[in-house]
């Protein structure tokens, strides 16, 4: 068995963030998303991963190089443009060949992998398996129809959805999906859906089945999903401290402080990750916060934030809070008279005041 793995999103809803970087590789307990994906693949005993590529295509490949790191062999599939989930399982036919093949969207996280899931579609030889789970807004997503506690229907972000069960962005088929992707035509957001090629496998006659997440799942699809999965992702890690930490600084609860790190004079409350490299001084870390790599923080208090890497967070008098930090980006307080605000915001940046 083979897997798809999708990363060719644009990632508008994470913009700023992703003007400069693929939605995929923004970590989430300092691990880019990507990762938790192929990890997932690997644990469910898939060995073949072809990764679809779109504009962020050399970011990936840099990022994920032949798959060694993992275990696995990774193939790339460059994708030209956004032509939907469906036109990625047609460009993906000759990688995949006649295998069956597990197809993971690249910005979900699944607590507890896909292993599960696998191992049903192997011993169920249904055509083809879904996993689903339960939203508040099912609208944004592709959403199962129901009869009598068969699948009988998908349809892709209704306005008027006929359950709260959507698609998780988890599939396996066999290679009758190849022949009801050819058969389908765009849809009016100008895509080949695959809840489209789903639904075409239900009226050819196929089996279609389904499986509900057990745990919890994320779909990083707006810069609150990523704080969401870092707490999700931070509720289970251990204690960790192997960076320097000084006699007048204290770690609560869950903490990793990574080598490098340097915890000078300040309070670190778990859970929180402290990246490579990072600095923090006579500061406050609070709980559910993640600090990347090459990090400075002095002289300030942050809490259920990420901080992307090589960001600096200085002398700022009140708690940061709910915040997503990008790379690069310098936080200070200017002492100097007159008192006033001054930003740098890229495009779609927001900022608020109190």
């Amino acid at each position: 068995m083979k897997a798809l793995l999708l990363s060719g999103g644009t990632g508008s809803r994470l913009r700023p963030l992703t003007f400069t970087g693929a939605k995929q590789l923004i970590p989430v307990a300092n691990k880019p998303i990507l990762f938790y994906a192929i990890e997932s693949i690997r644990d469910a005993g898939i060995v073949d991963i072809g990764v679809v590529l779109g504009e962020t295509g050399r970011e990936v490949r840099s990022t994920l190089g032949d798959g060694s790191q993992w275990g696995v062999q990774i193939s790339y599939i460059q994708q030209d443009e956004p032509r939907g989930l469906a036109h990625a399982v047609q460009l993906a036919k000759p990688f995949i060949g006649s295998d069956p093949f597990l197809m993971f969207l690249g910005d979900n996280i699944i607590k507890d992998g896909v292993r599960s899931f696998v191992n049903d579609f192997k011993n169920k030889q249904c055509n083809a398996l879904v996993l689903l789970s339960e939203v508040s807004e099912p609208q944004r997503f592709g959403v199962a129809k129901l009869s009598k506690g068969r699948l009988v229907g998908l349809i892709e972000k209704p306005s008027n959805p006929p359950s709260n069960l959507a698609l998780v962005g988890v599939y396996a088929f066999d290679h009758n999906i190849f022949n009801c992707v050819n058969k389908i035509q765009k849809s009016w957001r100008g895509e080949l859906e695959i809840t489209d090629a789903i639904q075409q496998l239900l009226d050819d006659g196929f089996y279609v089945d389904y499986r509900t997440v057990e745990s919890w799942w994320k779909d990083i699809g707006k810069p609150e999903d990523v704080l969401d999965a870092n707490r999700l992702v931070l509720e289970n890690i251990p204690k960790n401290i192997i960076g320097a930490l000084d006699d007048h600084s204290n770690v609560i609860g869950r903490v990793q402080v990574d080598s490098g790190a340097t915890i000078v004079n300040s309070v670190i409350r778990g859970p929180a990750i402290i990246g490579q490299g990072a600095r923090i001084e006579n500061s406050y870390v609070g709980p559910f916060t993640s600090i990347c790599p090459n990090v400075y923080i002095r002289n300030s208090e942050i809490e259920n934030s990420v901080v992307l890497d090589s960001a600096v967070i200085s002398d700022i008098e009140t708690r940061i809070e709910d915040s997503l930090i990008g790379k690069n980006v310098s936080l200070t307080w200017s002492s100097t008279r007159p008192r006033t605000f001054r930003f740098v915001l890229g495009d779609q940046s927001q900022a608020s005041v109190r």
